[in-house]
């Protein structure tokens, strides 16, 4: 499992958690699409836009690897802002790649990429 060394470990002053510490011995937990209803609590959008925040600023529109980050903060994005960038795709790989669709992730987050400031939030 790649580590991505500066990546931030979660949300500043909270547990929102954005990587893990080691790999699963089993296997990656699987990616799926989670459905951000409109009544999520704002600590939560918090959390979902500081990790948007920190995917643009570390890996910006390049493909990256799954990594260690944390399936189920990913979870919240897949589908929608993060997407798979290969062909054919396992959501239960650490070795996964990924990519940001900026487009929907501007419409989204768009806080994320306005300020690189959002550590303070």
């Amino acid at each position: 499992m790649l580590k991505h060394r500066g990546f931030p470990g979660r949300l500043p002053g909270t547990d929102f958690q954005f990587t893990i510490r080691r790999d699963n011995k089993s296997g990656a937990t699987p990616l799926v699409r989670r459905e951000r209803h409109a009544d999520r609590k704002p600590a939560d959008r918090r959390a979902d836009e500081g990790f948007m925040a920190a995917l643009w600023l570390y890996f910006g529109a390049d493909p990256f690897e799954r990594g260690n980050l944390d399936a189920g903060r990913l979870s919240w994005l897949f589908g929608r802002e993060v997407l798979p960038a290969e062909d054919p795709f396992d959501p239960a790989s650490y070795d996964a790649l990924l990519r940001i669709d900026e487009e929907q992730a501007r419409r989204s987050f768009p806080a994320a990429f306005d300020s690189p400031d959002w550590e303070r939030r």
